[in-house]
């Protein structure tokens, strides 16, 4: 009879440990490989018919891994980190022993576990997510910007009158020629930031409007354009998301 396995792989920018332990919680397996899918794949092709499940932790760089893993057959699931804060205590440090420590929560049926975003979806939701960098940047900018205003002049100067400012507007704002350079340059990020986002705001809903998920979260109070698609991509089925090309208008 076939011994069933449970492989658990700790991923890091440019190794990862592979170890596998059989549904006694006997280790069977263990190495450190590069990041390169053909050593993973060559590592695992012993045990591809008894593996009845591999566990990837959600590191930033899962999708190469957990995908190339699907296309050859291989059962994946992505380990939640986060869920996994109670369990700190009994990690330790090193590579193998959290490759190991994966692997043994996959056989005890204790691992949490995260969703595999759909690979049509993953580019469109990564780009909303960058939005939310840029809009974070563009806010630094404001809040330093207003800082700078009030620290030399006492006054408040509103988000809103700084949105509206050009960068030859900033000599009416300080008298010394260092304030009104960085005021200058900070007005010209803030106005190329602001376009950024638009284009990005702009791609995304071309893709997403037409969604049905979309749709129905417009009709909710509170609800904005934003919200919505950051709803959406976050918790969309994949079944009803297809290519960008069928919901473009």
């Amino acid at each position: 009879m076939t011994v069933k396995c449970m492989a658990g792989i700790d991923l890091h920018s440019n190794n990862m440990f592979c170890a596998i332990v059989d549904l006694k919680g006997q280790r069977v397996f263990e190495k450190k490989l590069p990041c390169h899918l053909e050593s993973v794949l060559q590592a695992l092709k012993p045990f591809k018919k008894r593996l009845e499940k591999i566990a990837v932790e959600s590191t930033y760089n899962w999708y190469w891994l957990v995908d190339g893993l699907q296309d050859h057959g291989y059962p994946v699931v992505l380990a939640n980190p986060a869920a996994m804060e109670q369990y700190n205590g009994l990690k330790h440090a090193d590579d193998k022993s959290d490759g190991f420590f994966l692997a043994e929560m996959l056989r005890l049926e204790i691992l949490p576990t995260g969703n595999i975003c759909d690979r049509a979806v993953r580019p469109v939701r990564d780009l909303l997510r960058r939005r939310m960098g840029l809009v974070h940047q563009r806010t630094s900018l404001i809040l330093s910007l207003k800082s700078l205003h009030t620290r030399m002049t006492g006054q408040d100067l509103g988000t809103g009158r700084i949105k509206a400012l050009e960068p030859q507007d900033a000599e009416k704002l300080f008298e010394h020629p260092a304030d009104q350079l960085i005021t200058r340059l900070d007005l010209a990020l803030i106005e190329q930031l602001g376009q950024s986002i638009q284009a990005i705001e702009g791609a995304i809903l071309a893709t997403v409007k037409k969604m049905p998920d979309y749709q129905v979260l417009q009709t909710m109070p509170g609800v904005g354009k934003i919200l919505g698609l950051t709803i959406t991509l976050e918790t969309v089925d994949p079944r009803r998301f297809a290519s960008p090309g069928d919901y473009a208008s």
